[in-house]
């Protein structure tokens, strides 16, 4: 897929409706506190084009990391003070975890906010990127840098539910498996947030 082309669907995904999502969607009995705080933060969906239709770059976190560890994620992380906003937080991160140099990112628009059980408001940034790079983990917080087919993650049959203990009671949550990476929780969550609008 051409760079216009991805960019073209991924705008017209972007300028339809979508209302918030949280990682209780598939657990209806979970009760939120009321008046509950949450940290804002913010990751980047950096989108590639292809030749074969464009790509998703994620990482796999550490496994010494606070929250989230050995998780699939895209880059990002809680707004700093001195981030201008969330788009800068997302870039400041994509830097930060692999190297991902702010002005090869195009910014096309934002999914709405989501809710994790860690008490983030995290906003997915959906970028384009304008040429290839080379990624480069940053040790302490990412274990690997790959990519996922941009088929793969924008087709909502892809989509599976899952479930296991958590806290005393069966949690249910989205994944979208891709050969030996288990992707699950916020991030397949707000990917097939996206898939729906496409």
């Amino acid at each position: 897929m051409a760079g216009n082309d991805l960019k073209q669907t991924l705008l017209a995904a972007l300028s339809k409706p979508a209302g918030p999502s949280s990682d209780f969607d598939l657990n209806p009995s979970v009760v939120l506190p009321e008046g509950r705080k949450l940290r804002p933060a913010a990751v980047l969906l950096a989108f590639e084009p292809t030749h074969a239709g464009g790509r998703l770059w994620l990482t796999k976190r550490s496994s010494a990391l606070k929250h989230h560890p050995g998780q699939i994620a895209a880059p990002g992380g809680k707004q700093d003070p001195e981030d201008a906003d969330l788009t800068a937080t997302a870039l400041r991160e994509a830097r930060e975890e692999i190297a991902l140099p702010s002005e090869n990112v195009e910014i096309l628009g934002s999914l709405p906010a989501h809710e994790t059980v860690t008490g983030f408001a995290m906003t997915p940034i959906v970028g384009l990127l304008h040429t290839p790079f080379t990624p480069k983990p940053e040790a302490g917080e990412v274990a690997e840098v790959f990519h996922v087919p941009f088929d793969h993650v924008t087709d909502p049959a892809r989509f599976l539910i899952n479930g296991r203990r958590w806290r005393g009671q069966r949690r249910h949550y989205y994944t979208v498996p891709y050969g030996p990476y288990y992707i699950w929780g916020a991030t397949a969550r707000v990917l097939r947030g996206l898939a729906e609008r496409m």
